[in-house]
């Protein structure tokens, strides 16, 4: 029998953040806002559009909010395994659910027609491009794994709380800003990026990823001591936590890309029958 208590229990956060759980919270009341505001206006949007960004969501209050987070503090396999949540698959569906519509009418209306938006959005625009520049989002999206998993690095960041935050909160980040390039459900036509490119891009993460995970999985020795300083919640033998953390780097982030690749061939073959329809329209006239 399993005891209610202590399911529930890791429900729980481990350490409560106000930011992880305020985003979280504001970005479900929201979406459910704008949702209800669409249906009066008799818009709908697709279950699979809802579903994929409620998962999404969840997906990082799961990682972060709820007893998960100690094991991730305490197990490296279990911190790369919260990562690839953080960093692939929470950004993932919330970009596929081309949530922007939604949350823009879920919006109080004093927010939509803030007088000083536009100049935000004016000064914030050229950062974001540079953010989304083809060849920067790659190098960024790859360079911050790297970055965070130096072991001189990687040590401080999980001794210091402050520290902690600013590595989760820079993966999710990065993340949503990687997949929103790659899932802009503008086609080329009306300024998204070109369907090609982001073919390219999704391939060009790939060997990295899998050199670093498997430079983890098969390294002799054990490379992030800090779980040795601070003990490991499960006895599990160093080298096989190693071992499970660099197979989670290598596999299950290049199956996304690929992934990632056949949705964009949709989208391409998409495109192609929206155009064939409106030629044999404008043929009929």
């Amino acid at each position: 029998m399993i005891d209610l208590d202590v399911a529930l229990g890791y429900l729980l956060p481990w350490e409560f953040s106000l930011t992880w759980f305020a985003a979280c919270l504001l970005a479900i009341v929201i979406y459910l806002r704008g949702l209800r505001q669409r249906q009066r206006r008799g818009e709908a949007t697709s279950v699979g559009r809802i579903l994929a960004y409620l998962l999404g969501v969840a997906a990082i209050y799961g990682v972060t909010q709820t007893h998960y987070d100690y094991l991730a503090q305490y197990m490296f396999f279990a911190h790369r395994a919260q990562h690839l949540v953080l960093h692939h698959a929470a950004p993932f569906l919330i970009a596929l659910a081309a949530p922007l519509p939604v949350l823009a009418d879920g919006l109080p209306a004093r927010i939509r027609h803030f007088p000083g938006r536009s100049l935000a959005t004016r000064l914030l625009r050229p950062v974001y491009r540079f953010l989304q520049h083809p060849l920067i989002a790659p190098v960024l999206f790859v360079g911050l794994i790297y970055f965070w998993l130096v072991p001189e690095i990687h040590f401080d960041a999980m001794l210091s709380a402050d520290l902690y935050q600013v590595m989760n909160w820079s993966m999710a980040l990065d993340g949503l800003l990687f997949w929103w390039l790659i899932f802009d459900r503008r086609s080329p036509q009306q300024g998204g990026l070109g369907y090609g490119k982001r073919i390219a891009i999704l391939l060009a993460v790939i060997p990295p990823q899998i050199a670093l995970g498997a430079y983890i999985v098969f390294s002799p020795e054990v490379i992030f001591d800090v779980y040795e300083v601070c003990g490991r919640a499960w006895p599990l033998d160093p080298l096989d936590d190693q071992r499970i953390g660099g197979l989670l780097t290598w596999v299950p982030a290049t199956m996304m890309s690929v992934i990632g690749v056949l949705i964009i061939l949709s989208f391409l073959n998409r495109d192609a029958r929206n155009e064939d329809t409106n030629y044999v329209s404008q043929l009929a006239r």
